[in-house]
């Protein structure tokens, strides 16, 4: 008992910082931190030998690990019973669009020179550019439809469905990072993506089996 109640108390006081009207504002800026020492970088001529080769990896670096925040949220939300992160779940997600945005514009600026037959004949050719093309594909449904209007034109039910394609986005873009880096004999790294993203994910099965168990019980 003696420790519990410390724990409840600083949840409810992380919980009272992730509802202050700053805290939106901070994350975001937070966000922003990475593209802004990318350019800096640029500017700066610090990017090393092959500065185009860095950008793209750098955005394709920070587009999964703004996934991986996005998917943590849940389980810290309920594991630690803090109910405001998921106020920041929408912002985080439309980051992730964001940097994905900027790794293909970095691919077909830097790569390809905006060259759109050349790009359109490089994505079907290349496995690892196919499946990121696709899970970008995805990304943009789910950005569109992110709008608090649209979650109301749909309907709950309907919008996490749609929403549920995440899943498939984690999936795709961990296969897209393996396969970039397979060929490059530079894996250890993907190692990591999969036991964080593989966690996540197997979290969410952990907790729906019980949810169906339970619910199978009551029946």
């Amino acid at each position: 008992m003696a420790i519990v109640v410390p724990i409840q108390r600083w949840a409810a006081a992380v919980n009272a910082l992730c509802l202050h009207p700053w805290s939106k504002p901070l994350l975001f800026a937070l966000m922003l931190l990475p593209l802004c020492v990318l350019v800096g970088a640029a500017v700066f001529d610090q990017l090393g030998a092959n500065p185009a080769q860095a950008l793209v990896r750098s955005t394709g670096d920070w587009t999964l690990r703004a996934l991986c925040l996005v998917l943590a949220l849940t389980p810290l939300r309920v594991g630690l019973q803090l109910p405001a992160l998921a106020r920041w779940r929408r912002m985080l997600g439309l980051f992730v669009f964001f940097y994905a945005s900027l790794h293909l514009l970095c691919y077909s600026w830097l790569d390809m020179g905006f060259e759109l037959g050349d790009i359109a004949r490089d994505i079907p050719k290349r496995p690892f550019i196919l499946v990121g093309f696709a899970a970008f594909v995805l990304l943009c449904a789910l950005a569109l439809t992110s709008p608090h209007r649209v979650v109301r034109m749909m309907g709950g039910k309907h919008w996490r469905r749609l929403h549920q394609l995440v899943y498939a986005v984690a999936g795709l873009a961990l296969l897209h990072f393996f396969w970039m880096r397979a060929g490059k004999n530079d894996v250890a790294e993907v190692w990591v993506y999969t036991a964080i993203l593989g966690y996540l994910l197997g979290w969410r099965l952990v907790r729906a089996a019980k949810y169906m168990r339970k619910r199978s019980l009551t029946l």
